[in-house]
Formats: C-alpha cells, structure tokens, sequence
C-alpha cells in the first residue's frame, strides 16, 4: 500500500518538542516501510492545499498523520484531517472532529462532564471559549493553569500551580498567564496525588488498552509541584527530567484501581469515537478517586516515548503497533462502505441545516471548484426560501442520520417535459458501493411521475472526471454532444441524456 507520511513543518527555530514530530515520521516509516508499504514523507504548514496537491501526486492510499501544529500553533491541529475529509483522502488516528474536540482542553472536559466522567473542576479559558466560565465551587485550594490547546507541557513552569486561590482570583490570573502558554489558558484545579498515563491501541478487533504507567516524582520536596512540567519533558540536564521516571511496577493492592483506570480509558476511547491510537492522562486523589486530566487524541510515537514504552510492556513491537493503527483505518472504510443501504431512509424536503451539510459533502467529493460548492448550497437554501417555485428538487440519502447522498434536479424552463439532474454527490468512502446508481433510481422515478420523460446531466471532459462519465453511461444515459472549451480551453462540457420512456 503507498502511505504517505505526514508531519507539521519543521525549522531550524523549532524548539525540542517540536523536532521530535522528525523521529517520529522516522520511526514510522521504518516500521512501514519493514511491514512492505511503499512510503514517502510530507510535511505541513498553512499552505494546506500545496500538501493535498502533493498527496494527490503521490496517489497515496492512506494518510499516516502525525501533525501536531501548523505553523507553530497547536489550535490548529485540526485542519490538516479536514482537509484530508474534504479531499477523500483516507487517514489514521482520530477523526477530524475527534481531534478538534480533545485537544481544546476545556471543549474535551465539558465531554468528559456531558459523558458522566469526572474531570477537575476548571475556571476559564481566557480568552473566552467553549466552557467559559466558572465550572468551580469558590472554597479556596490549589490550582494549575494550563494551555487550551498546547500539548508536549508547553507553557509548564514553576508557576504554574498556584496555591489557596478562590476560583476568582484564578480567573483573574490567567491574562497575566496567556503569554506562555499559547494564548488561550484555563486554570484547573489541581489534584494532589498519583498520576498515570494509559495508553489505547487500535485494531480490527476494537481497541486494546495498554499496561497502566504511573509517573514517579523522585526526590521532589514539598515545595516542588508534583507535575510533568516541559523541563522533566525536553531538558535532559534539568533536575525534572532526571527526577521523573515512568513506571510499570505496581503492587496487588493496586490492582481494582488499575481496571478502574483500564475502564475510564476506554470509554473516554468510545465517548470522543477515538481512532488508531491515544492517550489517557488521570490524576489518583488521596482517596483513590480517578479524574481524568486530558485526552491525547495523537500521543508521540518516538521510540523514547510512553506509548513505545507501553507497547513493550504488553509485548508488541512498534512493526505490530503500525499493524493495528493501518487495520483500524481499513476496518473503519470497509464498516462504512457496507453500511450504507441497510439502514438507508430516503427524503425529499430539506431541512434547516442541509445547506451546510450539503455544500460539505461537495467539498469532500473533491471534484468541485469553491464557486460550485457555493452553488450546491445555494440550491437547497433556494429550496427552503422559496419551495416549489424554486424549481428544485431533492433527493437525499441518509444513514444513521448521516447525510450520505443527494441528487438535486429539476423541470427545463420552456420544455414540455425535460429535466435537469443538477448535481448528484456522494461520500468519498461510499462511492462504488451502489448508492449512486440507488439514488439515480429514485430521482427518476419522482421525475417520471412528475411528467418528465428526459433526464439531461453534464460534466467535465477533463480527464478527472472520466469516472464520472462512466457512471453516467453505466446507468443508462447517452452522450447526445461536446460543447468545446466550454469550463476552459481544452476543457469542454459533456451532455448527456437519459430517455425514461
């Protein structure tokens, strides 16, 4: 399989934790390359559209995506997998509003609350955001102040944790706080206690939660918080890091919190439908209560890391790991792929949100310029203003309530008894499946019974949309001519006609 590699971009200015993103592409596409794939690497950065040109060019199957940042800023993680939605372009890890989700802190912790699962209380962020506000009791305790968005402990540093402050006074600090920590910060309140990573694998077979790690805070004073700040991560001479160690050793009266944690880490891996491999970060109270800190939706693959560490702890090499991170994918397009029409419900009349949802699945079809998916959109809105009278007709396929399908179509103006089929579009990862052909089926039938007796559908003659063509000419319609240079020079429009009769 040809799987494309790809990082955020990196500089000669990029600090510690965003060179080791350089390690990792090179661990993965060792292991890639060792399990047969043909592999390449790409990098990043905001000029997305130059990266999906380059992954079209390779004509990459899948896309191993290990971008933390565009450009510095970890607020942007989210992009590069929609884009790659919007492109059809198949993807590891978390979906990309799974990644959206949990790597704003407090959009994951207000999850974590609406799932039933215990997170710290928080105050914040500021700048305001998703969970503004005081999500706290104003007893006085102590607190950390965290980056929104910022993983790898960026922004972690002696002040972080702030003692015996009311929920309001911590509001207040978090301007003063904003510049280290990327901006947007919240202030969470900070557990006193154990803390323990656990990290979850991907697979054909569902996901499997990996040997429980507790992190070790050695020789740390009563004055010295008790946290994995960005010195115990990335500087190697710093007494954090070499104060800190990962541990795997634990005794037998550890055993019922150990499957406490085993269970909150795979439903924290169903409630943000988590894919391909993750992390979940818990602090232990005194009283032996779990609370969940933050979700990981793309932990570091480095060799050095606690996800390797945890693989080797369960047994499994990182050849294995990649293994299951590519059958999690796979196993995800060939569910959907066989889904479709058996759960499939069909309607006619739009709804409020269908313009949106429509001008989307355009985009994601990848064959369509900006102006066109506005057009898609314009239509269905047209629809809902006007009715009727607008001329427009629908049918859209859902699955699930997923919007997988629609034709839109209408009468010729001046004709007795023609129609248009204005625009047929389905999901990238559905296409081949029949649903096309279904949905074709139907927007016939409505326009038989509404009087019509010819169908007329165009497209480009560019070399792109031979597949559209031949879908065309499979379901019965036949080339009537070629208007040259119609879109462009050398890019004529294709007429075709369906006779019902």
């Amino acid at each position: 399989m040809r799987v494309a590699i790809v990082h955020d971009q990196i500089t000669s200015a990029s600090e510690p934790d965003a060179r080791d993103v350089l390690v990792q592409a090179q661990a993965v596409q060792q292991g890639l390359d060792c399990l047969g794939h043909e592999t390449k690497v790409f990098d990043c950065d905001l000029d997305l559209g130059r990266t999906i040109r380059a992954l079209k060019d390779f004509q990459a199957a899948v896309v191993f995506n290990l971008v933390e940042s565009i450009q510095g800023h970890g607020r942007l993680i989210h992009l590069f997998p929609f884009c790659l939605d919007a492109a059809g372009l198949p993807y590891t890890g978390a979906s990309a509003e799974a990644m959206s989700t949990t790597s704003n802190k407090t959009a994951a912790k207000i999850g974590l609350r609406t799932g039933g699962l215990s997170t710290p209380d928080w105050v914040g962020p500021f700048p305001a955001g998703p969970g503004s506000g005081l999500h706290a009791d104003e007893q006085p305790s102590d607190w950390i102040i965290k980056s929104v968005w910022e993983h790898a402990s960026i922004g972690l540093d002696d002040g972080a944790v702030v003692r015996n402050r009311t929920a309001r006074e911590i509001m207040a600090l978090l301007p003063a706080r904003s510049g280290v920590l990327g901006k947007a910060c919240f202030g969470e309140r900070f557990i006193h206690g154990r803390e323990f990573n656990l990290s979850l694998l991907g697979g054909k077979t569902g996901p499997l939660v990996l040997p429980p790690a507790e992190i070790q805070f050695m020789d740390y004073g009563p004055d010295r918080p008790k946290i994995v700040d960005y010195r115990a991560k990335w500087d190697e001479q710093s007494f954090e890091y070499q104060h800190t160690s990962r541990s795997f050793e634990f005794s037998a009266a550890d055993e019922p919190l150990l499957l406490e944690l085993r269970r909150l880490a795979r439903q924290c891996w169903d409630l943000f439908r988590l894919q391909g491999y993750a992390r979940v970060d818990f602090r232990v109270d005194a009283q032996g209560r779990p609370w969940i800190l933050e979700i990981n939706a793309n932990p570091c693959l480095a060799p050095d890391a606690g996800f390797a560490a945890a693989l080797a702890r369960a047994g499994l090499t990182f050849p294995q790991a990649l293994v299951r991170i590519m059958e999690d994918i796979t196993t995800s397009l060939a569910q959907s792929r066989k889904a479709p029409l058996s759960s499939l419900a069909l309607r006619e009349q739009p709804k409020a949100g269908d313009p949106g949802r429509i001008r989307r699945l355009v985009a994601r079809t990848g064959f369509f310029s900006r102006e066109e998916e506005a057009v898609a959109e314009e239509l269905v809105q047209e629809r809902l203003d006007k009715g009727e009278a607008s001329g427009y007709y629908f049918v859209f396929a859902e699955d699930a309530g997923r919007l997988i399908g629609y034709t839109c179509f209408g009468p010729i103006p001046c004709t007795e008894s023609s129609f248009d089929l204005y625009w047929i579009a389905v999901e990238p990862d559905l296409q081949a499946q029949g649903l096309g052909r279904h949905l074709l089926l139907e927007s016939a039938k409505r326009i038989r019974a509404a009087g019509g007796k010819r169908i007329y559908a165009d497209t480009s003659q560019r070399a792109q949309y031979q597949s559209t063509r031949a879908f065309y000419e499979r379901n019965g319609f036949c080339q009537e001519t070629i208007l040259a240079d119609f879109y462009a020079p050398g890019d004529g429009k294709v007429i075709y006609c369906k006779n019902l009769e």
